[in-house]
């Protein structure tokens, strides 16, 4: 009889524990990181002024002053770019918001309209914002257009709708508290920067701490997920066209109080400058991911360079091809972030499953 031997223990495979990375090195941190990165730059392009123009520089009035030129200049196009960070999130584009800015511009500076007042003429912009950003969400959303193709559709009408109601002139803003947002300052700071502090503040507050700004990254990174999960997506992406709207009818104002006018002219590209600068600040295109710091660190980078090249007298085709080497570098990056972003968690993955 032969003896029974006991089969041997099963060895357990051996997993190879995931990487320790870094602060630095950790995802969490990606958005710190580019932030910081375009502070760099911010700073960079401050030691490029000082080098080309020393004298200038050297006026401790003259810089006081160039920084709030910046910021002005920063600040309406900033409060453009925090509702074009938004529909980007969700998964969206809006090609839009420089012709919504026109329309709500002129509307709110017809004749009757400037009869209501000052508090008709801000009703008239927001609400014209408003209109058009639902209507562009209703379009998008119920009526299953793509985002790029309705909002290119609505910047060629809406730039015609301004013309038409304007009768392609000038219409010059005859209220003292309109106008006075731009001349005016407190506290030795421009109204204007105000205006854009409190929107980015509230843009800040909304996507980073309330429900809104959660179904916002959800809708844009995963809209399937996010229906199944039972968010509205339809009713969520109209209502981030709709602050997107809203984001263009204080533009508006702010754009009319600059130029004591408005026009049908008026805000041309300036959903350029308000895509490239979400770009550059690490709002992801295809959605999913943005900072509203990042967007506005982006708007200060490219109103850095405006006033970098108008002091030092280059023109305008120089700076913006400098504009568009950043928008492609940025995004060029971007790819590379979100390969090796997608390559460590597929590996992860891997060792979690295996």
């Amino acid at each position: 009889m032969t003896a029974q031997t006991a089969p041997a223990p099963v060895k357990e495979p051996e997993h190879s524990a995931p990487e320790k990375r870094s602060w630095w090195r950790d995802d969490a941190s990606e958005s710190m990181r580019r932030n910081l990165g375009l502070v760099g730059v911010l700073i960079a392009l401050i030691v490029v002024g000082i080098i080309t123009k020393p004298d200038l520089y050297s006026d401790g009035a003259w810089v006081r002053s160039n920084i709030f030129t910046i910021l002005e200049l920063a600040s309406v196009i900033g409060v453009v770019t925090v509702g074009m960070t938004f529909v980007i999130i969700g998964g969206g584009i809006d090609l839009s918001v420089g012709a919504i800015i026109a329309l709500a511009g002129v509307w709110s500076t017809t004749l009757a309209t400037q009869d209501l007042g000052p508090g008709g003429m801000i009703f008239c912009a927001l609400a014209v914002g408003i209109g058009v950003g639902v209507v562009n969400g209703i379009l998008i959303s119920y009526g299953r257009l793509v985002a790029f193709i309705a909002t290119l559709a609505m910047l060629v009408a809406a730039r015609g709708l301004a013309a038409q109601l304007s009768d392609k002139q000038t219409q010059v803003s005859n209220s003292d508290f309109i106008n006075g947002l731009a001349a005016n300052d407190f506290l030795g700071v421009p109204v204007l920067v105000y205006i854009l502090a409190a929107v980015v503040a509230a843009g800040w507050v909304l996507l980073n701490r309330t429900t809104f700004g959660r179904r916002t990254v959800a809708v844009g990174g995963n809209p399937e997920a996010a229906r199944l999960a039972g968010i509205n997506v339809k009713r969520h992406t109209l209502l981030l066209y709709a602050l997107s709207g809203l984001c263009c009818g204080i533009a508006a104002i702010m754009l009319t109080s600059q130029a004591n006018s408005a026009q049908a002219a008026m805000a041309n590209l300036y959903e350029l400058d308000a895509i490239a600068a979400a770009i550059i600040g690490g709002t992801l295109l295809s959605g999913g991911r943005g900072t509203i710091i990042g967007s506005l660190l982006g708007v200060l980078v490219f109103s850095t360079i405006t006033n970098l090249f108008a002091i030092n007298n280059l023109s305008t085709e120089v700076q913006n091809m400098v504009k568009g080497g950043i928008i492609v570098a940025a995004v060029l990056v971007q790819q590379v972030q979100f390969k090796s972003l997608s390559q460590f968690f597929a590996k992860n993955n891997k060792i979690t499953t295996s």
